[in-house]
């Protein structure tokens, strides 16, 4: 179980010096536009075994010397109130939260961009926010005829009319709180400015997928497909990678579709376009730190079934439509599995069938299957984490490990005073009330010491689960589906 294929030692290593290369061949600085998440890439160590969660935090680390941040967000977004559905925060909100992050890792944040800016109170009101926060923003602005006409976007009417951001580090990384905020425009804008003064700056664009040197097919990069599939994303071949080249690449349908656009941009901004392709763009190592590809299959195709049930659950709750969930199914059955494949399913539904109600199961990493039902003091999220709990530290079944009179005040208080129609603890109240029992029962102690052994567990639930238990099964790092179903109880 949970066989590692992939070298993160090496991936560090590589991927500093390939970007450090890329600012070399363009002199003095590299505007270098990150795609996806620099932190907390949990989708990347779940296709990737083996891959670090803060694996792009650390490489930026050993280049901390000289780089710096640049966050852009869209005026857009801030007015729509868009917001991150994995966190719950609006984008302007995780700007925020992000600038804190790099700053407490000790990279330097140098300023934020505001795209599309037009006088609007709420975008007014964020720019005096950070303003107060000492934080600069330097405000660029939309182009009629973009992306098309490149001889108006590059001119003074077009990104001459965008405020310039003064750098001070060699490499600029630029990075924002979700897809759609303009990170290539403000690199290209940014191009346009330095090659004004004279300075020698360069782009690249860093996407961790697809992964340009695995087939078109691995599932590694039918997992991206699945992780973007509300997004339309296609993985393709490169066409201009194979013209320039003769040798296939994998990228995906929106950078082959402006690619030459980019090229033409480049081509006017720097006399001349550095790229054939858009994977010549591209500064990914991550192809190359795989060392067992049977692991990473395998990883990945249990992640696109984790998708497609989070698919049918957002269906069921009206915020995916039914053609997201259709494209998740083709995806697995080009990869030749199914929901049977994954074991703790059967488990959970079986479990639901016998007892007449939600069940939930887990999957351990040594293989073992722990099932847990509802009852009156617990939910079945919480009855099978307390079930793990004992498996993990061969502890008997029938031993105790949270007296009724320690439940039971809980209860209480939830419904009584807390406005909760639900008395049946939940996962995060079960492991608060454990967390109390050790100080004084041996068992309960041992019982606690085994949560860090759940780490990359299957979970399974009947029903879809309160957003406390998700949330806790996160925290967790277990890997939880759900079926289609609501249970009040659950829920409430």
């Amino acid at each position: 179980m949970n066989k590692i294929g992939f070298d993160n030692k090496k991936y560090l290593s590589m991927q500093s010096e390939k970007i450090q290369e890329r600012i070399d061949a363009f002199g003095d600085k590299l505007y270098l536009e990150f795609g996806g998440k620099l932190f907390d890439d949990y989708h990347a160590s779940r296709v990737l075994p083996g891959f670090e969660p803060d694996s792009k935090i650390k490489m930026l680390l050993n280049l901390k010397d000289i780089a710096e941040i640049l966050v852009v967000i869209s005026a857009n977004d801030i007015i729509k109130n868009k917001y991150r559905s994995d966190l719950g925060i609006t984008y302007d909100a995780d700007v925020l939260r992000l600038i804190d992050i790099f700053k407490n890792q000790g990279l330097y944040v140098g300023s934020v961009v505001m795209t599309m800016y037009s006088p609007q109170p709420a975008v007014d009101a964020f720019i005096k926010r950070l303003n107060n926060l000492n934080i600069k923003v330097y405000k660029h602005y939309a182009i009629d005829g973009y992306p098309s006409d490149v001889a108006k976007i590059v001119s003074e009417d077009g990104y001459g009319r965008n405020e310039y951001v003064p750098t001070s580090r060699r490499l600029v990384i630029v990075t924002a709180p979700g897809p759609g905020s303009g990170k290539m425009a403000t690199c290209l804008s940014q191009l346009y400015h330095e090659n004004q003064r004279g300075v020698k700056a360069g782009y690249a664009k860093f996407e961790t997928f697809p992964i340009w040197n695995l087939p078109l097919s691995h599932p590694v990069n039918l997992a991206y497909e699945a992780a973007t599939a509300d997004l339309n994303d296609v993985n393709m071949i490169d066409p201009y990678h194979f013209e320039a080249y003769q040798s296939l690449a994998v990228n995906y349908n929106r950078d082959v579709e402006i690619f030459p656009v980019v090229a033409a941009m480049l081509e006017k901004i720097l006399g001349y376009s550095p790229y054939k392709s858009p994977t010549d763009m591209g500064v990914n190592m991550a192809g190359n730190c795989i060392f067992d590809d049977d692991a990473c299959r395998q990883a990945s195709k249990n992640e696109i079934i984790r998708r497609y049930y989070a698919a049918l659950c957002d269906n069921k709750k009206g915020r995916l439509g039914k053609d997201v969930v259709a494209k998740l199914e083709l995806l697995m059955s080009k990869s030749g599995i199914s929901v049977a494949d994954r074991k703790p399913v059967a488990a959970a539904l079986q479990k639901s069938h016998l007892t007449n109600g939600p069940a939930v199961a887990i999957e351990l990493n040594d293989g073992r299957i722990v099932t847990g039902r509802s009852s009156e003091l617990l939910g079945a999220s919480a009855a099978c984490l307390l079930n793990a709990l004992k498996v993990l530290g061969n502890i008997d079944d029938d031993v105790q490990l949270i007296s009724p009179t320690i439940i039971e005040p809980i209860q209480k208080l939830k419904v009584s005073h807390m406005g909760s129609r639900n008395p049946r603890l939940h996962t995060d109240e079960v492991l608060m009330a454990l967390s109390i029992c050790a100080v004084t029962d041996p068992k309960a102690k041992l019982a606690i010491e085994q949560l860090d052994k759940l780490r990359s567990c299957e979970i399974h639930s009947s029903v879809m689960l309160a957003h406390v238990d998700e949330k806790t099964f996160k925290t967790l790092g277990m890997h939880l589906t759900c079926e289609p179903e609501r249970y009040l109880c659950v829920s409430e």
